[in-house]
């Protein structure tokens, strides 16, 4: 007789809506789309989410029009080639902001620093 696993809590649920975010915005490296499915869904679930969790949320969104400046700069600089530095710089960037934000989404943590334009301490 195999024992009964409770449900997942909602917490849990919750966690693991902002790591999917966090993974689609990395796959948007390769299919674009999927970072705006990304923050659509970070506006989504933000409101239901505890403050901790809202903070990743929101943390999200920004990363998501910040780096849309970015690449929107670095499309029109690039007539200069400075604009394919600047698209280098976005890609570290991103890959940055979801490696740290994930790993405080692991250890249950709120983003430590929301409104850096770089990524969090």
């Amino acid at each position: 007789m195999n024992p009964i696993e409770p449900p997942p809590s909602p917490d849990a649920a919750s966690t693991s809506n902002a790591q999917i975010i966090y993974i689609l915005y990395l796959v948007s490296l390769v299919v674009g789309v999927t970072g705006v499915v990304g923050v659509i869904m970070a506006y989504v679930y933000r409101g239901d989410a505890p403050d901790w969790l809202r903070s990743h949320y929101r943390f999200q969104i920004r990363t998501f029009w910040i780096g849309l400046l970015y690449v929107v700069l670095g499309l029109l600089l690039s007539v200069a080639l400075i604009g394919f530095l600047v698209l280098l710089f976005w890609l570290i960037w991103l890959i940055l902001r979801c490696v740290k934000g994930m790993q405080q989404l692991e250890r249950r943590e709120p983003v430590t620093d929301i409104e850096t334009w770089l990524w969090p301490k």
